[in-house]
């Protein structure tokens, strides 16, 4: 379960996000640059949030990171991958398994993707063998979220390449290029946990951004409550874990096919007058929702 389910599972969630969130007009008339060159939408969306958040670290040398949500396929023990996982105590995290032809290709996949990764940001150049990279871990990532494994995994398709090249070659540097602050694909600690999952894609400064890529400009009201889903769970911990809190002050979306991003204010958006009481129904009614694990008594 994530963010993304229990916005869309629960309809009094999204009546009350309507409520408390005045979304803002999409003022503007953008011709579409990128058309898509195959009917795998999710597959090339989840592969451009990798290799966009590649770029944004050739941009950023100093971008913190995290952990691929692809190697979590290898390192978490609630992986479909994994036979006989053994974990480290302190950190839960797989050290060893019984190794499989799945999961010997999902290593050969996430370590030429680490090579081809470190060779772009070491010379720039965008190869197919990036394409190709974030393809393959486009198709680990719901091994993780959704338990699904993608029979196709390891293979890619000439289209889905040259899909990829359109969409990274319309992208304007100055639209993530930080001054202070730049995160790529955080999470947001242990609020993140109170609803079993959540990560967004790119903090650039005091902005925080989704990427999407739809074929139709349009801000949808579900992108809206996602992104003011994530402004929750800043409120309620903070993104990226980073101690001090950082400010985020302004939310977009960034229509990869249009190359624009949408930004917003949000206090423009936010009834500060009410949002404290908001934020606590929000941590009830997830908690209510996701309650944690019983521990075991000891013996």
């Amino acid at each position: 379960m994530s963010l993304t389910s229990f916005l869309s599972n629960n309809q009094d969630v999204r009546d009350r996000f309507r409520q408390q969130f005045n979304k803002p007009p999409l003022a503007t008339d953008k011709d579409i640059l990128a058309p898509p060159l195959s009917n795998r939408y999710t597959l090339v969306g989840t592969a451009f949030d990798y290799l966009l958040r590649f770029y944004v670290k050739r941009l950023n040398p100093d971008a913190i990171e995290r952990q691929w949500v692809a190697e979590h396929c290898l390192t978490n023990p609630s992986s479909p991958l994994l036979v006989d996982a053994t974990m480290e105590i302190d950190t839960g995290t797989v050290v060893s398994y019984t190794e499989t032809n799945l999961t010997k290709k999902a290593k050969r996949i996430i370590e030429r993707a680490k090579v081809n990764y470190s060779a772009f940001l070491h010379s720039g150049q965008i190869t197919d063998d990036l394409f190709e990279s974030a393809l393959c871990l486009a198709q680990l990532d719901p091994i993780w979220r959704a338990g699904f494994i993608d029979k196709n995994m390891g293979d890619v398709q000439d289209e889905d390449v040259e899909d990829l090249r359109n969409l990274i070659l319309i992208v304007e540097p100055k639209l993530f290029k930080a001054k202070h602050l730049c995160l790529l694909n955080p999470t947001f600690g242990e609020a993140s946990r109170l609803v079993g999952g959540a990560d967004a894609d790119l903090v650039i400064d005091d902005l925080l951004i989704d990427i999407k890529t739809t074929k139709k400009l349009d801000f949808k009201t579900t992108f809206f409550h996602q992104l003011m889903g994530y402004v929750v769970l800043h409120e309620i911990a903070r993104v990226g874990d980073l101690k001090p809190k950082p400010s985020v002050t302004k939310a977009g979306i960034y229509f990869a096919r249009h190359a624009y991003l949408h930004v917003f204010q949000l206090d423009a958006v936010i009834d500060r007058d009410s949002f404290s009481e908001f934020v606590r129904w929000f941590k009830e009614r997830a908690a209510n929702e996701y309650p944690p694990p019983k521990l075991k008594p000891p013996h």
